[in-house]
């Protein structure tokens, strides 16, 4: 098989396997269902992803890929102004966030099935939020918090638990929930 094809079958086997993992849950999703899914063998899986824990993995890097891509376009189009990037930035995360099939964020969902600290996808999951809360901290010292660490760590904890809560709010509450409470948690971090 051409290198091509082969760049094209784990594509599409990842695209497949990505899918049914954020639908469904990684513990719910087998092997079996992932290669019946894609119309592939369960030894072309295994040519591209040696075992299910790298299949998963492959699929947290790619949502964080994807996540971290979005953030820099928001964060390049206002560079100029960190209260207009952080206020982009809940917004199109509470947009993410009233989608029909949003089921929350995936590195916070894997955290949840894998209790193993150890465990790949727990180590990416935890990578992604400390950048998260690392590129909170850079807008915080641009606001010119008085604490940037302390409201890095509380802006994360409020889009973290608007990933969590997705599924409890109206469609159009997130954003004004998000902007609203970081306006209130910027008052309290200037002199």
């Amino acid at each position: 098989m051409l290198r091509n094809e082969q760049t094209a079958l784990r594509d599409h086997v990842l695209n497949i396997a990505s899918s049914l993992f954020y639908a469904h849950g990684i513990r719910a999703v087998g092997v079996d269902l992932i290669v019946a899914e894609a119309g592939v063998a369960k030894t072309s899986l295994y040519r591209h992803f040696r075992t299910k824990d790298d299949l998963v993995a492959a699929f947290l890097t790619c949502e964080d890929e994807q996540f971290w891509q979005t953030w820099q376009e928001v964060a390049d189009r206002n560079a100029d102004d960190a209260w207009a990037e952080l206020n982009a930035h809940l917004e199109w995360i509470g947009s993410r966030l009233a989608r029909p099939n949003y089921r929350g964020c995936p590195q916070i969902n894997a955290v949840a099935e894998f209790s193993d600290p150890k465990h790949p996808a727990r180590q990416i999951a935890a990578t992604h939020k400390a950048e998260m809360r690392r590129r909170l901290k850079t807008i915080a010292v641009r606001l010119n918090s008085d604490r940037p660490d302390e409201l890095a760590g509380q802006l994360a904890l409020l889009i973290n638990g608007a990933f969590v809560s997705a599924g409890m709010l109206a469609p159009d509450e997130a954003i004004p929930l998000l902007q609203n409470a970081a306006r209130l948690l910027r008052a309290g971090h200037t002199s």
